[in-house]
């Protein structure tokens, strides 16, 4: 018998076919992340021929969460996947809710970062940030330079003290502002996956879409800054998706609870009227711990 076809990262005509083999494929484990906090198994995934890498993260391995009382944080995983392709952006590898060796969880495809790893909870550890990507790093002083966005100062140990800084890179801002949508409560370092090809893909979204702003994240470099053109073309379609009846609306019904569902729309209605990236609360620590 031959060896399946290894398929490729995702692009626009694989993408479908991605879904269908994560849906349908056989899943094998493999292997286990065990620095993740929650279950986290690689799999091979295996149909039609065709084969590929992916995590599997069943519902039974997650452990409950005080302020996610409702669904669980699969469904949030797909759901923010399925936000990120009506944003056109394919910011987050294809993801879909399936039964598995240990029941149902959420199914993502592997991908192989830039940086020889995808982290998955972990964080690599690669430059002076930890997070691996050369997307992030720690500067002396108090000025980002040329090609950088501060986000804070960090306590580096010995009474000292650097600025937290993130490439002023259009990937990680059209991932920032998927982010404001979704109220993503976790985006560190480690869940940065550039990938060979160039793409970067964000990881790690199942405490996403809580109704009160939860927002925590690494990338507040534009943070009151006007949103872009091409963002405010991407949030205006994006509203006329989420209107009841369309199906992205009907499918994150079945994924998130009707608050948590006006909660995006109003989300999205709040950055196309201010026009600007959202700033930090306040009422909530605006960078994840751990960082990376």
């Amino acid at each position: 018998m031959p060896a399946p076809e290894r398929l490729p990262a995702p692009g626009v005509s694989a993408t479908g076919e991605l879904e269908e083999l994560l849906a349908r494929g056989e899943l094998t484990v493999v292997g286990r992340i065990r620095e993740a906090s929650n279950a986290v198994l690689l799999c091979t995934v295996a149909y039609g021929g065709r084969s590929a890498d992916c995590v599997y993260k069943p519902v039974k391995g997650e452990r409950p969460l005080w302020d996610f009382p409702d669904g669980n944080l699969a469904q949030r995983e797909v759901a923010a996947y399925l936000v990120s392709e009506a944003m056109g952006w394919g910011l987050v590898p294809p993801t879909v809710l399936r039964d598995g060796p240990y029941g149902e969880g959420m199914v993502q495809l592997w991908i192989e970062s830039g940086d020889g790893g995808d982290d998955r909870d972990g964080g690599s550890g690669g430059d002076e940030s930890g997070d691996g990507s050369g997307l992030l790093a720690l500067v002396e002083g108090e000025e980002a330079g040329e090609g950088w966005k501060p986000v804070a100062l960090a306590d580096v140990g010995e009474g000292r003290t650097a600025l937290l800084v993130h490439a002023d890179d259009p990937r990680l801002r059209r991932l920032a502002v998927l982010d404001a949508v979704i109220n993503n409560g976790d985006r560190k370092g480690g869940h940065l996956l550039p990938a060979p090809d160039g793409r970067l893909y964000g990881i790690d979204h199942g405490v996403s879409f809580h109704r009160e702003d939860k927002l925590r994240t690494l990338l507040w470099g534009w943070a009151g800054e006007p949103l872009t053109d091409e963002a405010r073309g991407v949030l205006t379609a994006l509203a006329a998706r989420l209107a009841d009846g369309e199906p992205l609306a009907t499918r994150l019904a079945e994924l998130i609870t009707p608050v948590e569902l006006a909660a995006v729309r109003a989300r999205v209605a709040d950055l196309l009227r201010t026009g600007v990236h959202p700033q930090p609360s306040g009422q909530w620590p605006a960078i994840p711990w751990p960082p990376v």
